[in-house]
């Protein structure tokens, strides 16, 4: 498959001289084309701060970020503006919809801003919807749809512009458990069928359970990775509780 991702001896400082705190520290690691990886780390372990800079909503201090060969660290202007629209696909956990747009326009937006001729842009936004079993609710407005609706929305808007990378921020974070699942069910479709490569931050185990790989953060450094391999979900979820512990329990609402 290839590398998609390569995270190479990033390190991020904030504040002052005087006051210096460092959020990432001389951290790398890959991600394969075709994988779902989820990031676990206690809260300040620099697991958002991770994100925000592959995301290109933030900048490194040090270090080099590649998406297929692109060094997204030197991205600037308009060159980093085309990157985000058309290479990134984002998901975050208050979902972002526009309350005056229906479903389908809020997932036809991203394909309009690239000028998607009318009938690709219809077939398209009516693809994705049947994928993640929303297309009951494409005539629907943000406060008529359910939390789990709204999610697989986001998701639908993420992925239609078939980004090389969905970058999740606990998507799962506002959900109840059942549209968590569902969600989470629709996430492995994405990967597995779809071969989409999924990058998600999460503070749940249930969460990253359905991940390929988790990638345990601590004090801005890698602490641990965990690769799924045979084992089914539930093994998986026992083997990240594992780690959990061994972490000292420090990831508030793991369990």
């Amino acid at each position: 498959m290839g590398n998609l991702l390569n995270v190479s001896k990033i390190e991020k400082y904030y504040g002052s001289r005087s006051s210096l705190t460092k959020a990432i520290d001389d951290l790398s690691f890959k991600v394969d084309r075709g994988e779902f990886v989820a990031i676990m780390g206690a809260s300040g372990s620099g697991k958002t701060t991770l994100l925000n800079v592959i995301s290109t909503i933030d900048k490194v201090t040090s270090g080099h970020i590649y998406i297929d060969e692109t060094d997204i660290t030197k991205l600037k202007g308009n060159n980093l503006n085309k990157f985000r629209r058309e290479e990134l696909g984002f998901i975050f956990q208050d979902f972002n919809l526009l309350d005056t747009l229906t479903a389908y326009e809020n997932i036809a937006l991203a394909l309009s801003i690239q000028r998607t001729s009318a009938n690709d842009l219809e077939h398209k936004v009516k693809d994705v919807a049947e994928k993640l079993d929303i297309k009951n609710v494409l005539n629907k407005y943000p406060y008529q749809m359910s939390g789990g609706q709204k999610q697989r929305v986001a998701a639908a808007r993420a992925i239609v512009t078939n980004p090389k990378i969905i970058l999740a921020d606990e998507p799962t974070g506002s959900l109840d458990s059942k549209s968590a699942k569902m969600l989470l069910e629709r996430f492995n479709y994405l990967n597995e069928e779809l071969k989409a490569t999924i990058l998600m931050v999460t503070h749940d185990a249930f969460t990253a359970s359905y991940a390929t790989r988790v990638i345990f953060i601590k004090d801005g450094k890698l602490f641990k990775e965990l690769y799924r391999g045979d084992k089914n979900r539930k093994e998986f979820f026992e083997d990240i509780i594992d780690v959990v512990t061994l972490l000292g329990g420090e990831l508030e609402g793991a369990l």
